[in-house]
C-alpha cells in the first residue's frame, strides 16, 4: 500500500470518527482495519499514529483551524470531511515533519475526491495560511 493509499485510509477513519463522537478510539482504529482488511505493517503503524496523534494533539489543531478561518466563519461551520482532511494535513505537517507541499497536495486531492466542489480550495487556503505562520 503507497502513501497516498494509507493516507486515505486514515483519512476516512478520521471521518468516521468525527461523525460518530466516540471514546473508544484505539478499539475503534482497531475495529477499522480488521473490517478493511489492512494488513500492511506501515499502514497499520501511520493510521494508529495519525489518529492517535490527532486526538491527542487536537485542541492545538482546531486552534490552527480556527484562527485561520475568515472572520464571519466558525468551525462548526466546516463540512466533516474538509475537517477530517484539514486536522490529518495539519498534524503530518505541525508534528510529523513530513514536507508541507506533499501534505498540501494529498490534502487537496482528498478534498477534490470527497469533498465538495468548494473544498479542495478551502482546504488549500487553510493549509496555505498555516505554513506561512
Amino acid at each position: 500500500m503507497n502513501r497516498t493509499k494509507i493516507r486515505e485510509q486514515a483519512f476516512k477513519l478520521i471521518y468516521s470518527l468525527e461523525i460518530q463522537k466516540r471514546d473508544d478510539i484505539e478499539e475503534q482504529i482497531d475495529l477499522y482495519i480488521e473490517s478493511n482488511g489492512i494488513v500492511d505493517k506501515n499502514a497499520i503503524e501511520y493510521i494508529k499514529d495519525a489518529v492517535l496523534g490527532i486526538e491527542k494533539n487536537k485542541e492545538k489543531i482546531l486552534e490552527k483551524i480556527e484562527k485561520n478561518l475568515k472572520s464571519d466563519w466558525k468551525i462548526e461551520r466546516i463540512s466533516k470531511i474538509d475537517l477530517a482532511i484539514l486536522k490529518l494535513a495539519i498534524y503530518e505537517i505541525k508534528y510529523k515533519e513530513i514536507p508541507f507541499k506533499v501534505v498540501i497536495n494529498e490534502a487537496v486531492e482528498l478534498a477534490k475526491k470527497y469533498g465538495e466542489d468548494t473544498s479542495k480550495n478551502f482546504v488549500n487556503g487553510i493549509l496555505a495560511s498555516i505554513v506561512k505562520e
